[in-house]
């Protein structure tokens, strides 16, 4: 039996869901040949990035491998993508022991997904950007706490017991939620008392959540308030050095640790690959997620331009979108094999999800004209399955 082979490169949420639709629609075979089908990515495990903030506070592990995530119909390969030879229908890449591969395809799907914004490095701090990053910030308050304990003087033992988290959108909200609860729960253990503990979070904007309406950024303002999150307003963070956080309204907060959330940029490897891209960096696609000007390759999620034809909104780089465009990709790859017509994009619904700390979440929805919102621990329960559902535990 002739042998069609299919390769997704990116084992995030956009990889793992296009996994997950091909081995549902095509159980080993793909229009009568034998579908090879092997997954690609640069790590042997899934990152559940949108959970950075869980070993960030308490050590938590946030990685799947993914030799255990499909163990029968997928063949991982363990490499880095650097090129894409369309014209011999060849994927040029690097492999764990340095060496360069290539494996022909007859259809290659990519989702290498985005990266964490960095700050400058003299902007000081710790940017969430990965697992280093979340341990390096969990070292850091700890030892800040651990300080604390015989600090004497009063204004350096208020430097320890601070955390600003500089970005607030939801990887920060969610960050300062949990940091709050983590810190106070562990200066419990050490006899520090948790009410002295503060962490700031800083927006940029005269609100929370730009994405929805005023009444929800309130709402996620008051409920962090109470969870003991200190909300600042038009508070854009510039630089931290020697325990001193600047603002670019003047303001200076004196903090131990400050944690940079700044949201997500395309991945730079796009701009390798030889493949037409936007000017932000992501690969431009049409409507049915085929990359332009390039047989046999597609794109979905954080890497790919997706825009909705009917509205012209562009899909935001979130899990929820991307699980959306590997059910739809799938059919798109069918169709163009048997030369019918593939179906297109549609936008995802307003529906977001956002934790604010141990069974404490919120979430919004916008249908039927109305404003639908969740929250407590049923926000929170909603939020953990979405989580779960995104990474296949669900």
């Amino acid at each position: 039996m002739q042998e069609h082979t299919c390769i997704v490169v990116g084992g995030g949420y956009a990889g793992i869901h296009t996994i997950k639709a091909l081995l549902k629609s095509f159980p080993g075979k793909f229009h009568g040949k034998k579908l090879r089908l092997i997954l690609m990515d640069k790590e042997a495990y899934h990152l559940r990035k949108v959970l950075l903030f869980k070993p960030a506070a308490g050590g938590e592990s946030i990685t799947i491998p993914l030799a255990d995530m499909f163990p029968e119909g997928v063949q991982f390969v363990q490499g880095a993508i650097n090129k894409v030879d369309s014209q011999a229908s060849q994927l040029h890449y690097t492999g764990p022991d340095g060496k360069a591969n290539c494996i022909k395809y007859d259809q290659l799907v990519i989702t290498v997904g985005s990266v964490v914004r960095q700050p400058d490095p003299d902007q000081g701090g710790i940017a969430l950007t990965g697992l280093d990053s979340a341990a390096r910030i969990r070292a850091c308050w700890q030892a800040n706490l651990q300080k604390a304990i015989h600090c004497t003087n009063e204004a350096e033992r208020e430097q320890l017991l601070a955390v600003a988290v500089a970005g607030a959108g939801i990887s920060g909200m969610e960050a300062s939620a949990e940091l709050i609860s983590a810190l106070r729960d562990e200066a419990r253990k050490l006899n520090l008392n948790p009410s002295d503990v503060r962490v700031f979070l800083l927006n940029a904007h005269e609100r929370l959540f730009q994405e929805g309406p005023a009444k929800v950024g309130h709402k996620l303002a008051h409920v962090l308030s109470e969870a003991g999150v200190i909300v600042k307003h038009a508070a854009k963070a510039l630089y931290e050095k020697d325990g001193k956080l600047v603002l670019a309204n003047g303001e200076q907060l004196s903090v131990g640790l400050t944690v940079w959330t700044l949201g997500l940029l395309p991945n730079p490897v796009l701009r390798t690959l030889g493949l037409p891209i936007t000017q932000e960096g992501q690969l431009i696609v049409d409507a049915s997620y085929r990359v332009k000007g390039v047989s046999g390759v597609y794109a979905i999620g954080d890497c790919a331009r997706i825009t909705d034809a009917a509205t012209g909104r562009p899909d935001r780089l979130t899990c929820k979108e991307a699980t959306a465009q590997a059910a739809r990709l799938a059919k798109v790859l069918c169709a163009d094999l048997d030369g019918s017509r593939a179906p297109e994009h549609t936008g995802f619904m307003d529906f977001f999800c956002i934790g604010l700390g141990p069974e404490r979440g919120m979430v919004w929805t916008h249908k039927w004209g109305l404003d639908i919102i969740l929250t407590g621990k049923l926000g929170w329960k909603v939020r953990k399955f979405t989580w779960d559902q995104a990474s296949l535990l669900q």
